[in-house]
């Protein structure tokens, strides 16, 4: 009998069980990851930012674990040489009513405590010449990281502590008692353990309604395709640019990001997704597809923002209209400086009644805990949101 399974091999489910491992020397610990190797699905996709925190409601879940998170990711890319730097990030207003965006998003940096500089458009133009924008918000404290590296890392020190990981391990049944949980695996392996917690990503509601849980949450796929810029880009910018996001979106919009190996990419849009872990362009899985159609929350979350659905379409089959959302506030980007660059997929958790998850959700069984929806900035926050999922896992769970 083990002590802790811990399903998904992303950021979440391996800062868990580095967690669990820090908490409770000597327990059994196994780790299952159904991919061949770890961080393959949004750990391994994203824009790689260390997000400072500034979009996220004050006294959130989400505000209180990306600050602490910050801090954490950077202690601990520093100590064990995972690749990151501080960067800071520019949020650009280009138009009067995303100025006034602005000004409200200043307040909320405030409330959150995040140290943040107004700059007139003349600053901005200074500090970034390739930039244009009516004004600018600064965030000196956002940076960037190889959160697959960290990942590894982490999984390193999980071995190290004793624990298992097994790659190829794909959980397809759960069943629970009084006194433990079974989990199968497509290949034949049974593995019984005193408790369970699920890091599962985009396949998340799947495996907690397997345990009666979730019932009325759904896990909608949106694609986000990014381009990578022309190498003589790589050095023009200073800082991350973000647009003045829209409050009623859920999704930030077109940005610059200065990678790791000091590329620089543009991106994501926000397209629904036909395959929860299909990145090709035509990707489509009939299953995936047939759950978002059958869920009534979809459609009634989706029925608001048709029109920002139909040209987030549009922008994905024209390459023209994608540079144009960036050209909003870099106006010299041209066409022929977009490259291919890898596509991620994002996990949306939608509720029955329509509405969008933007919090971290955390549900919880006899004997399981399940992390349900994990948004962004889950890269950030992965070592205190594992904790607190640990602590979800000490207090509830019985003994």
């Amino acid at each position: 009998m083990l002590d802790y399974v811990v399903i998904g091999g992303g950021i979440v489910g391996v800062a868990t069980a580095w967690a669990l491992s820090q908490q409770h020397a000597g327990a059994a610990i196994v780790l299952l990851e159904k991919e061949r190797s770890l961080a393959a699905h949004q750990t391994g996709r994203n824009s790689g930012v260390i997000h400072a925190g500034v979009y996220y409601a004050p006294g959130s879940l989400k505000a209180t674990l990306c600050k602490a998170g910050r801090t954490e990711t950077l202690q601990f890319c520093e100590r064990y040489g995972v690749r990151h730097a501080i960067t800071g990030k520019l949020l650009v207003a280009t138009t009067e009513q995303e100025l006034s965006r602005a000004r409200a998003l200043s307040e909320r940096c405030r409330a959150n405590g995040i140290d943040h500089e107004w700059l007139e458009a003349a600053e901005l133009q200074r500090r970034e010449p390739f930039v244009t924008g009516l004004a600018a918000i600064f965030v000196p404290s956002t940076g960037i990281a190889d959160y697959a590296e960290m990942t590894r890392r982490m999984a390193d020190l999980v071995r190290l502590a004793g624990g298992e990981i097994r790659l190829g391990e794909e959980a397809v049944a759960l069943s629970e008692d009084a006194n433990q949980v079974v989990i199968e695996t497509r290949h034949g392996m049974r593995y019984q353990t005193r408790r369970l917690i699920v890091c599962a990503g985009l396949q998340s509601d799947r495996l907690a309604r397997q345990l009666g849980l979730g019932r009325d949450v759904r896990i909608v796929p949106f694609r986000g395709e990014y381009y990578r810029l022309r190498s003589v880009w790589s050095d023009r910018f200073r800082h991350l640019i973000y647009p003045i996001p829209d409050p009623a979106l859920p999704f930030l919009g077109v940005h610059l990001t200065k990678m790791v190996d000091g590329s620089m990419t543009v991106g994501p849009n926000a397209v629904l997704g036909f395959a929860r872990e299909g990145y090709g362009s035509l990707a489509c899985n009939a299953r995936d597809v047939l759950d978002t159609l059958r869920f009534p929350g979809f459609w009634r979350a989706m029925m608001p923002h048709l029109r920002s659905g139909v040209a987030e379409f549009l922008n994905s089959a024209s390459p023209q209209r994608y540079l144009r959302l960036c050209q909003k506030y870099c106006p010299t980007l041209a066409l022929s400086d977009l490259e291919p660059h890898p596509t991620g997929i994002r996990a949306q958790a939608i509720r029955a009644d329509g509405r969008m998850e933007h919090d971290f959700v955390i549900l919880n069984s006899r004997r399981s805990v399940h992390v349900c929806n994990a948004p962004s900035p889950a890269a950030t926050s992965a070592l205190p949101i594992a904790r607190h999922v640990v602590a979800e896992a000490n207090t509830r769970l019985s003994a």
